[in-house]
């Protein structure tokens, strides 16, 4: 699957496959890959696949698109590019070749039925030795194929670049196939990689050379793999009749390659897999080149080197894969954890509740029936604000955009905390600004958003020997087109080690009496309509959130004011 990988940036390690014939990146909502980079426009860029590529194309972004550090109006991306929108740069993996063919059929390893292998080893190299490729001190000959191989090293690191950002291990070893026959003059390779639970090799990625049949049967030594794997030794091999070191009975001399070389891939910690390639020099062809054969110990040594970075990246991305089952693993566990504990207070105040009614009931005692409904009506209330903040927490949506009064839906919000304002002793002061015009935004989302915050500065400035205080106020800033509400409260406020995980999910300062959601759903809200949230606080200077909004007007207003102007 092609992919956009964020390397840097506000959503670094987020991963975005590209399943739509075209997606839109941006910052707004509505965009299929969704960004949240303040100097990146809205609807920023167009990707759209023609056939099996994809190309972008610039929406007359405000601060342009970038590809490979070149601004580009419209882009044919290759894979391995990197794209910049704003402070966003991201890796693009374009689609591997989806091959139907069973691997089993073709690439086999062990003894075949046919006979006339005429192989044998002529050069063996370690790992330690065939690393010294990379090594820029060594002394080569200006004119030897190595010494030019190592003057490509800055494609080389691009390209590895682009490799270990590929989270999918088959296509992976897929890009590791095609930098091998960029750099080799092979015929034929293969990739195998170890089984963790049987120890056994299986092949992974087949490829042949243009002019090369596709169907022809690649078979394996096993005698060769076995010593490559036990050693931890690349091998190349050539004519094997006159090499006393193999059994003239063993696989080995049962095949008819030419020439291959088979390395192993040594990772961190132990041998992932082994990497084959061979190349077939009719007699004819073998005079005309001198009696020169086409891999040499040189060859040899890349292939040494590429076995190894390969093997990194295996298992990189294993761990990656790893890492991220166990972050999601343990998410789990800890929300489950969470909301257990929430739940489970929330369930006795109702069967405190109950118990009161019932005894209420049976007493016909209507104060002590009241006080209990009282006590579950409240807990009833916990129980619809956790499952709404539960749902707009975990769930992508869109605000439900209309005309409406911002400082309406602020004093809902006053008119619902008065009561709970009062049984904690708290004054609280609603301060709207000047006439605020219509605007276009969502009201149910920012009523919820303002009602976390004022619910939190209540419940602060509520356990306080001294007299609570509380204020609301909303501002609105035409030359800017933003608004603002501000709640202040004169609470305890914010420890320095705290402000960090703020807006973390679950992490909560109200004990029992808070979901840890509140702050988390009211960043959450304000982010989908491109606004944010502000905090200044100091341990006993109380508290103040700043909640911003794009004033956003309607159309018909928009265009009256234009006409005034």
């Amino acid at each position: 699957m092609p992919t956009l990988f964020v390397i840097r940036g506000a959503d670094q390690g987020s991963r975005f496959e590209l399943i739509e014939p075209i997606e839109r990146l941006g910052r707004d909502p509505s965009s299929t890959i969704q960004v949240h980079d303040t100097e990146v426009s809205r609807h920023h860029v167009e990707i759209r696949r023609v056939e099996n590529d994809y190309e972008i194309s610039d929406l007359n972004s405000s601060n342009g698109t970038f590809v490979n550090g070149q601004r580009v109006g419209r882009h044919k991306l290759v894979s391995g590019d990197q794209l910049q929108v704003g402070r966003t740069l991201m890796l693009y993996t374009g689609p591997a070749e989806e091959s139907q063919e069973d691997l089993a059929d073709v690439v086999s390893i062990g003894p075949p039925s046919e006979s006339g292998d005429h192989s044998r080893i002529v050069r063996s190299v370690t790992q330690q030795e065939g690393s010294r490729i990379f090594d820029l001190q060594s002394e080569l000959p200006q004119n030897s194929w190595l010494a030019r191989a190592r003057s490509n090293l800055q494609v080389m690191y691009r390209t590895a670049l682009a490799v270990s950002h590929t989270l999918d291990i088959d296509q992976l070893l897929q890009r590791i196939m095609e930098l091998i026959f960029e750099w080799v003059e092979a015929d034929r390779g293969c990739i195998m990689l170890m089984d963790p639970a049987t120890k056994t090799l299986k092949p992974k990625v087949r490829r042949t050379r243009e002019g090369v049949r596709a169907d022809e049967r690649i078979t394996i030594s096993k005698t060769i793999l076995d010593y490559v794997i036990d050693r931890n030794e690349g091998v190349l091999t050539s004519d094997a009749r006159e090499d006393e070191r193999w059994d003239p009975g063993g696989s080995i001399v049962q095949m008819g390659v030419r020439e291959a070389i088979c390395v192993p891939m040594q990772g961190r910690y132990d041998v992932v897999g082994a990497i084959y390639i061979d190349t077939s020099t009719s007699a004819q062809q073998l005079i005309q080149r001198g009696g020169v054969n086409r891999f040499t110990e040189d060859h040899l040594k890349l292939m040494i080197a590429i076995g190894h970075q390969a093997a990194l990246a295996v298992e990189d991305t294993r761990y990656y894969s790893a890492m991220v089952q166990a972050e999601r693993l343990a998410a789990v566990g800890q929300t489950i954890a969470t909301l257990s504990h929430h739940i489970k207070n929330i369930l006795q105040g109702i069967r405190g509740g109950s118990y009161l009614i019932e005894m209420g009931l049976k007493d016909h005692d209507e104060e002590v029936t009241r006080k209990g409904w009282t006590i579950v009506e409240r807990n009833q209330n916990r129980i619809s604000a956790l499952v709404l903040d539960m749902l707009t927490f975990s769930k992508e949506r869109e605000p439900d955009l209309c005309t409406a009064d911002l400082n309406e839906v602020v004093a809902e919000v006053i008119e619902l905390m008065r009561v709970r304002a009062e049984e904690t002793q708290v004054e609280l002061i609603w301060r709207p600004g000047e006439p605020i015009p219509p605007l276009v935004f969502d009201p149910e989302g920012i009523h919820r958003a303002v009602l976390n915050v004022v619910t939190n500065a209540v419940d602060a400035v509520g356990d306080r020997e001294e007299p609570g205080r509380v204020e609301v106020a909303s501002q609105y800033l035409p030359q800017e087109a933003i608004v603002r509400i501000t709640v202040e409260d004169n609470g305890p406020g914010i420890p320095a080690d705290q402000m960090e995980h703020l807006f973390s999910p679950f992490v909560s300062s109200k004990k029992s009496r808070g979901t840890g959601l509140g702050l988390p759903v009211s960043k959450k809200i304000l982010g989908e309509h491109d606004g944010r949230i502000l905090v200044q606080s100091e341990p006993g200077q109380g508290c103040r959130f700043t909640l911003e909004l794009p004033a956003t007007l309607p159309r018909d207003m928009t265009e009256t004011i234009t006409q005034e102007g």
